[in-house]
């Protein structure tokens, strides 16, 4: 009888031990996961910063690459230069 207690404590001291430390690990794992995101997304957000850094430097710095963009954004064209166009090609109205 007196094994059946002792292993009825033990059990219980388990299980209270359970209630108590179960709860505050699953969240532990849950803000580490999260920390990882986050983590990922600083990564990421850095790498982004990185890239507009250079293109402000080229900017701000690289004649040709300032040239290149004021082509592409505005169509900056050099004096005595032709501009040509593409059309896009018409449809037929008609049944084919």
């Amino acid at each position: 009888m007196w094994k059946k207690i002792g292993s009825l404590k033990i059990y219980l001291i388990i299980a209270a031990a359970l209630v108590v430390f179960l709860p505050p690990f699953a969240k532990y794992q849950e803000l580490r996961h999260k920390n990882a995101k986050l983590r990922e997304r600083i990564a990421e957000l850095e790498r982004t910063n990185e890239d507009y850094r250079q293109r402000q430097y080229r900017l701000t710095h690289d004649i040709s690459y300032i040239e290149k963009k004021a082509r592409e954004k505005i169509g900056l064209v050099r004096k005595g230069e032709i501009v040509l166009k593409d059309r896009p090609a018409r449809r037929s109205s008609g049944a084919e």
